[in-house]
């Protein structure tokens, strides 16, 4: 399993509907075939409680690591990502709904006046509610509040749902300093990302560069590889090599598919090159790899 995005790395799975856009749901990092869930982005906020276990979530340029009974919020359009913490895997409930359950239709006051000032104040991409202020367990208990209210789905629990989240947020202005705000040299350089970002996605299965990707964003070489080194904590190289190593997988895991064929769709012309990368990224040879997740 692994999160669908389209070629910008937004995630098209459908977060509620549109009558009710909100979606609750039960996850673990084991599930994903490296324990891990890749960048992506969505328009919606998330919520995400750890029941079990640890996660290293990674968020824009932030790195924060989420134990058992805490609890992120991930704002709005935020790329992140998540995995394991030592081979650790983690159970975690995830919370995902718009906005517009909270401020209704847009130039609302609710909107204008506190709403929109979060979404889109780049540098709150996220909080993270660990229990060392006092206020943090009450959102905890918000959360928890949501979920069950969404699980139990008894006469009136979107009422009862869309209570508890205008009370979460009505806490969550209250409570969180808003006052550093973000450069517009930063949102350009979030931008950026994205644009690399779109443009690894559109063309891993080539022959890729990073003079290329540079020429793409307008961007010197140097320049280009701080800015994804500084935000991304790796360097462009070595996530390209990740990333085609991940969009290798099923392939790899596809009986009809031979390891060759699995490297070559994933932009590895050599097949020798791509079993070393494999190692050192998995940990072990793709051939093992295979055995031990079809023995799933």
């Amino acid at each position: 399993m692994q999160i669908i995005t389209n070629k910008s790395q937004k995630e098209l799975k459908e977060h509620g509907s549109f009558q009710f856009p909100v979606l609750v749901s039960r996850e673990c990092l084991s599930g994903y075939e490296t324990g891990a869930f890749l960048w992506h982005w969505h328009p919606e906020v998330e919520l995400t409680l750890v029941t079990d276990g640890v996660i290293e979530y990674h968020v824009n340029g932030n790195t924060y690591i989420l134990k058992e009974r805490q609890a992120l919020f991930g704002n709005a359009n935020s790329l992140h990502s998540g995995g394991m913490v030592e081979g650790q895997d983690c159970h975690y409930i995830s919370i995902t709904f718009d906005p517009k359950l909270i401020y209704g239709y847009e130039n609302s006051l609710i909107y204008e006046k506190y709403v929109m000032p979060v979404v889109r104040d780049g540098a709150l991409c996220a909080v993270v509610f660990d229990g060392s202020q006092e206020w943090h367990g009450e959102m905890i208990e918000l959360i928890r509040g949501i979920i069950s209210a969404y699980d139990g789905q008894e006469d009136g629990y979107e009422m009862e749902l869309t209570g508890k989240l205008l009370k979460f947020w009505q806490l969550l202005v209250l409570n969180v300093d808003r006052k550093k705000g973000i450069s517009g040299k930063e949102q350009k350089d979030y931008e950026r990302i994205r644009e690399i970002l779109r443009f690894i996605e559109k063309n891993y299965d080539k022959k890729l560069t990073v003079d290329q990707i540079a020429e793409n964003v307008y961007m010197c070489t140097s320049q280009c590889s701080r800015l994804f080194k500084k935000y991304m904590k790796k360097t462009l190289f070595d996530f390209i090599l990740e990333y085609r190593i991940e969009r290798s997988l099923a392939d790899l895991l596809d009986p009809g598919c031979s390891m060759a064929e699995a490297a070559a769709g994933a932009g590895f012309n050599d097949s020798n090159y791509y079993s070393k990368v494999f190692v050192r990224i998995k940990g072990c040879a793709p051939s093992v790899y295979r055995k031990k997740m079809r023995g799933r």
